[in-house]
């Protein structure tokens, strides 16, 4: 299954990319992600994991960084299934395409609008 979750907001685009650009940032505005390991910045092949709420973990792998698009995709693996999710963003927007087996899609979804709700809300970093 494939679905594309888009929310609007005051973030600009360059406002929004710092805050994916760096892996420690993603705790900050993804409410999902308690952890993140390694931390380093975005870029292509880049492995590793999140944690979430109750004890649940992800790994993950970079596999496409177009920063002068400000688009990026990673393969998020949980147990056995995995989910594609690209990321994009334009000013005042943000969105996701998220696609793998249809219960992870559809559980994934309204957890994805949130964490973009509130990317696209960042103030500028000061």
């Amino acid at each position: 299954m494939r679905t594309r979750v888009e929310v609007r907001g005051t973030a600009s685009a360059v406002t929004m990319w710092a805050a994916y650009a760096h892996t420690s940032r993603w705790t900050n505005w993804a409410p999902q992600i308690r952890r993140v390991e390694p931390l380093g910045p975005l870029e292509e092949g880049l492995r590793g994991r999140v944690d979430g709420p109750l004890f649940a973990r992800a790994t993950f792998e970079v596999t496409r960084v177009d920063q002068a698009a400000r688009r990026w995709t990673w393969r998020v693996a949980i147990g056995p299934a995995h989910l594609s999710i690209e990321h994009e963003m334009s000013e005042g927007a943000t969105a996701v395409v998220i696609e793998g087996p249809a219960p992870l899609v559809l559980a994934y979804a309204p957890v994805a609008r949130l964490a973009l709700t509130r990317l696209v809300n960042l103030a500028p970093a000061g």
